[in-house]
């Protein structure tokens, strides 16, 4: 892991325009042919958002028989930019699948990577996820007016766990110093190479303070282990007693992304398969109640629509980052 005090943070939203679904499997669904030997890369490692998201697809679409045989394969490092470059250059396996976000959007071009993401193609957008603030359970910070007096104090004596430089974990923190008054450029912001790293920091003491999707903790917040501060989005998450930063005292919203791609040198037969059989996971009972169960949005976009989303959000977070002194 490694330690970043950046110049400034920009402010960045990440878009969350849920829609209305159809509850239960669709009826051309029952026509289609199931995938067989589907390999999805989660560019992360295990445990984290990416992972989550593949491993979530990969028991609705084996539940609904939409593919057989699904397989996860991990990749950390590089803020998702090694995961990436192992799926553009390998020779694909069909039918294959890359689990993509937010940070790997501003992974690309904090690491300057060579590998970029138009070099693989837009499948669907799946789902938004508001981001948790979270403390050790023994740690006097017991609110998140606690923590913010503390940042005040001295911010360079709190330390923040999150995952890659210019992902949303690493904006949101820039973002709540420069909303309650702390200059940014004081942040002890530490980079890990992503949501199980960070817990294992937050859990182990190394940090102050653990930023990511509430899901990576959910487990340690209701063990008492953890003790959830706030959580990002602009509602509170069903079923979890905890505030949003609004309503504990810091005027700020954002909510990350995800989505999948497809290699493009898969066969058109088998990327159009896996569009359909996507477009009837995110009807059926099973991926519903994985939304519902995990506290995610249903953000989903078909694949015309997420190209275009995505060329915008290429250009919001590079904009950004360049007028932060992220990124030239």
């Amino acid at each position: 892991m490694t330690t970043i005090n950046r110049r400034r943070f920009a402010v960045l939203a990440a878009a969350a325009a849920a829609l209305a679904l159809v509850p239960g499997a669709p009826a051309f669904a029952q026509d289609l042919k199931p995938i067989d030997g589907l390999r999805i890369m989660a560019p992360s490692s295990p445990g984290s958002g990416y992972d989550q998201l593949a491993r979530t697809m990969q028991a609705a679409l084996q539940e609904d028989k939409l593919a057989t045989s699904v397989e996860v394969e991990n990749a950390p490092g590089g803020g998702g930019t090694v995961g990436l470059a192992q799926y553009v250059t390998a020779r694909p396996r069909h039918p294959n699948a890359l689990i993509i976000g937010f940070a790997l959007v501003g992974g690309v071009l904090t690491t300057k990577s060579q590998v970029t993401l138009d070099q693989v193609e837009p499948v669907a957008r799946l789902m938004g996820e508001a981001e948790a603030i979270v403390v050790p359970a023994n740690s006097d910070i017991k609110t998140m007016a606690d923590l913010v007096a503390k940042l005040k104090e001295n911010p360079g004596a709190v330390s923040w766990a999150g995952g890659s430089i210019g992902g949303v974990d690493h904006v949101m923190v820039g973002l709540i110093a420069k909303t309650v008054g702390v200059d940014p450029t004081k942040v002890n912001y530490v980079v890990h190479a992503g949501g199980g790293e960070v817990l294992a920091s937050t859990l182990g003491g190394h940090a102050t303070v653990g930023v990511s999707g509430y899901e990576e903790f959910r487990s340690q917040v209701e063990a008492g282990q953890l003790r959830a501060l706030a959580v990002s989005g602009d509602t509170r998450m069903e079923g979890v007693d905890v505030p949003t930063l609004k309503e504990a005292g810091v005027d700020l919203a954002i909510v990350n992304w995800r989505g999948v791609m497809v290699h493009p040198r898969t066969p058109a037969k088998d990327k159009e398969a896996l569009k359909a059989a996507i477009d009837a996971m995110v009807k059926t009972p099973a991926w519903q109640e994985a939304l519902k169960r995990r506290g995610w949005l249903d953000t989903y976009l078909p694949a015309d629509a997420f190209q275009a989303f995505l060329a915008e959000e290429q250009e919001r977070i590079g904009g950004a980052l360049r007028e932060a002194g992220i990124v030239q």
